[in-house]
């Protein structure tokens, strides 16, 4: 069946860029934009760039010898791990694994490697927090959620919340990227409210005009006090750009992952709150479809 439905309206924020499209059901016109906020730099309309020059900004010598020593002590660790194998574990291991837990939240430095954000960052009054969960063994994001539009007189929609991890880096600030090709599914364990959420997963692009692309697939909590084992294959994951599901769909670069985010707008207001356990991969061999979608074909002979 071909993907022939939109994901989102293609509306910005701003009320300037209105068009006739119809609208998804679940998330509404708002996430069309704030999605690529959420991956790309963003500021707010009316708002003047930060131009300060580099000779005005403060430096600290006892900092930056710090910092030297990190990344040369991060340079050290990825050439050993390049020897050990394939992101430094051995090459039978490595064949051999068939899971892998990513993301765990046992302590504040691995709340640190994510990132929350909401309409608050375009004038809106929605809220998300993330913190610690009971003992100290998941995180638990929480807030409220508001669809009430900032009175601005240029952003049309408003209600949204999210979380990304951060992106990978390297020695020296250089990119990094996850290497999930020795798998093909996702697993969570998680515990929500019943609310809808969707999951974005960002790779690195080829050209600078795929910037903006996400894959993208939707995760449903059933509330309550239990907990959830979600298991999404990537075959799932639809190609997305700001919030419009493409014609030209792919499958998911595995061996290009950059980061891993999560977004509500359901367009209800009131509070909200997902605790996660952790994030990790799944080989399921059971498990054989490359793909979910119809792929069309470019400029087919005739």
């Amino acid at each position: 069946m071909a993907l022939s439905f939109k994901l989102l309206d293609g509306v910005f924020l701003s009320s300037r860029c209105h068009r006739q499209n119809a609208l998804h059901p679940l998330l509404g016109p708002l996430l069309t934009d704030c999605i690529s906020k959420l991956y790309s730099s963003y500021r707010r309309p009316g708002t003047a760039p930060d131009n300060t020059p580099p000779w005005k900004m403060n430096f600290n010598f006892e900092k930056g010898v710090d910092v030297i020593k990190k990344h040369f002590g991060l340079l050290k660790k990825e050439l050993v791990d390049h020897w050990k194998g394939p992101e430094g574990y051995p090459l039978d291991e490595y064949l051999l694994e068939q899971t892998r837990v990513v993301w765990e939240f046992r302590s504040q430095k691995d709340l640190d490697e994510w990132v929350v954000s909401s309409d608050a960052e375009i004038g809106g009054k929605s809220e998300a927090y993330l913190k610690l969960g009971k003992n100290n063994q998941t995180a638990l994001l929480y807030g409220t959620l508001s669809t009430e539009a900032p009175r601005d007189g240029e952003t049309g929609y408003s209600g949204y919340c999210a979380m990304r991890a951060k992106l990978p880096k390297g020695a020296f600030e250089t990119k990094k990227y996850y290497d999930w090709s020795n798998f093909n599914s996702l697993y969570l364990r998680i515990r929500g409210d019943g609310r809808p959420w969707m999951i974005n997963i960002y790779t690195n692009p080829y050209f600078s005009h795929q910037k903006d692309d996400l894959y993208n697939y939707f995760m449903f909590t059933r509330g309550g006090p239990y907990w959830q084992e979600i298991k999404i294959p990537f075959s799932k994951f639809f190609l997305s750009s700001r919030g419009r599901i493409q014609d030209a769909q792919h499958p998911l670069w595995l061996d290009k992952i950059s980061t891993v985010g999560f977004t509500l707008g359901d367009k209800a207001d009131g509070s909200f709150q997902l605790e996660i356990d952790f994030i990790g991969l799944l080989n399921d061999r059971a498990h054989t479809e490359e793909f979910a979608y119809e792929k069309y074909e470019r400029n087919p002979k005739v």
